[in-house]
């Protein structure tokens, strides 16, 4: 145990000092005795009981048992995307009203209104363990703890993803994990992906260029990416697209440097959001929201609900909602970030789903994935648990039961034993309207695939499109010859120059490599 008087060497760094921010904040405090997990005081925690003191240990030490089998339970299994990432906790505030006539969500009504967030940040493909500065799409989840439940925004720092139909997103993913022979990342695996199911070529574009790897969490911007429908006081549906502006201004990390820090600083992300909020450098997003009627999506050129494919800001203009602020640091990381489970089946009234037929898909795989990962009582762990009271009367029982499993009120419903009852006016969806069609398995692979890459590439600088070459020359110059050509088909109903490139840059990378 250090005196009371310690001394510390001097930081300006606030997550290399957390420690003695710590002891400071709890000088003076009164010694308290350490205990079981059951409450009892314990009189020696610093040895195991043994026969004489160089005998075997006994089974009946239950400090120690107790200890050992809750740090060998103490990891819950990671995410299998976005495993690794940082959270922060603050507010969202109302800036503009406007969003009223078209949503009647209570957390937009009123111009200041405040609503607590939590907020987490993520690379997708990596382990937890990997660096903060891979190149990778960033996850941005937000979660909003309104007076109508929680509601879930959860996106990337890409407008777009790599496929349209949920089917290939389980396949995708495999395609960027680790080879289940070599245990290694394999770049024949992704490009083979990539160039059999060239909708992925507008994020692929997005992801090799200059934007894909930001600097830090606090530097780029979010998108729901989703397509969503928005219902106001009126009954009347609108469709919409959700988009978060930093208000750091958008920064990008060079390859050089990016490798640097996988070295010097792995966590930098992480880092780098903790420390500006403990130097009071609060980060703060502006969210937007672009409006589509149904009428406009009936005559749009192409599938509205599109997942590769952007709607056009000329046409479709952002409108300002308000603006998040992130002004607090989790004080654990495990209770409230880890155990944060976010979900886009977690909405309220106004917010609602669109045809996009990605989204359904992760109103599913979401809360399943977090059942698996946490337990079906998920949503009583604080973090997760709404601001609002919660009438579930059969939803019961099940692992890690911490409140009072609703105690001897009925089980079932409708019952005679109780007042609860269903609210007509409540998160009722305004089901979409769908004309008489075949339900099948309709092929979305043949679509137009190149039109919005092709006008990404073209708004990059000369520079910016050459170091693009150069990212995606430097994953193919280690794939099989056939994948590169089917690569280089690709880029070029892109764009000419887009294959043309990559393809000098790969020749320059061969000769260096000699």
């Amino acid at each position: 145990m250090e005196p009371d008087n310690v001394s510390y060497y001097p930081s300006n760094d606030p997550g290399a000092n957390q420690l003695e921010q710590y002891a400071r904040e709890h000088q003076g405090q009164k010694p308290q005795y350490i205990t079981t997990s059951t409450g009892s005081r314990v009189g020696d925690f610093r040895n195991v009981i043994t026969v004489g003191p160089r005998g075997p240990m006994l089974l009946d030490d239950i400090t120690f048992i107790q200890e050992m089998a809750h740090f060998n339970r103490e990891r819950i299994p990671e995410r299998v995307v976005h495993a690794k990432g940082a959270g922060a906790f603050g507010y969202f505030e109302v800036t503009n009203t406007e969003i009223t006539k078209y949503c009647r969500a209570g957390l937009f009504s009123q111009l200041g209104k405040r609503t607590r967030v939590a907020a987490r940040f993520s690379t997708v493909a990596r382990e937890r363990g990997s660096a903060d500065t891979v190149r990778d799409v960033r996850g941005f989840a937000i979660r909003f703890y309104t007076e109508q439940g929680n509601w879930d925004l959860v996106g990337n720092n890409t407008p777009v993803f790599f496929i349209r139909d949920p089917h290939f997103f389980m396949r995708f993913i495999h395609s960027q994990k680790r080879n289940p022979q070599t245990n290694l990342l394999d770049y024949n695996a992704r490009w083979d992906f990539f160039t059999l199911r060239p909708e992925s070529l507008h994020q692929v574009t997005w992801m090799y260029s200059d934007k894909g790897i930001p600097d830090g969490f606090r530097h780029m911007d979010g998108w729901g990416s989703n397509t969503y429908k928005l219902v106001n006081s009126k009954n009347e549906p609108v469709y919409n697209k959700f988009y978060w502006r930093t208000n750091q201004g958008v920064k990008n990390l060079d390859v050089d440097t990016a490798n640097q820090l996988v070295t010097n600083d792995p966590d930098y992300g992480v880092h780098d959001l903790y420390d500006s909020i403990a130097r009071k450098q609060y980060p703060s997003w502006t969210l937007y929201v672009q409006i589509m009627t149904y009428d406009q999506a009936r005559r749009f050129e192409f599938n509205p609900f599109d997942l590769t494919k952007t709607w056009p800001e000329n046409d479709y203009p952002y409108i300002e909602v308000g603006r998040m602020t992130l002004d607090e640091n989790p004080k654990n990381y495990h209770a409230e970030v880890e155990q944060l489970a976010f979900s886009p089946s977690n909405r309220v009234p106004g917010i609602e789903f669109s045809p996009d037929k990605v989204l359904q898909a992760r109103v599913f795989a979401y809360a399943d994935a977090h059942r698996y990962r946490i337990g079906v009582n998920s949503n009583l762990i604080p973090v997760n648990r709404p601001i609002v009271p919660v009438i579930a009367p059969t939803e019961r029982d099940g692992a890690m039961m911490t409140g009072d499993n609703q105690g001897g009120a009925p089980n079932f419903w409708p019952n005679s034993f109780d007042n609860n009852r269903d609210d007509p006016i409540g998160s009722n969806d305004l089901r979409t309207h769908v004309t008489t069609t075949d339900i099948d398995r309709f092929e979305s692979g043949d679509e137009d695939n190149y039109t919005q890459p092709r006008q990404l590439y073209l708004s990059f600088d000369q520079s910016e499109r050459e170091r693009l070459h150069l990212n995606i020359a430097s994953d193919l110059q280690y794939c099989y010859e056939f994948i590169v050509e089917r690569a280089l088909n690709h880029f070029e109903n892109i764009h000419v120059n887009y294959a043309a490139g990559i393809r000098r840059s790969l020749q320059n990378l061969r000769i260096q490599n000699k």
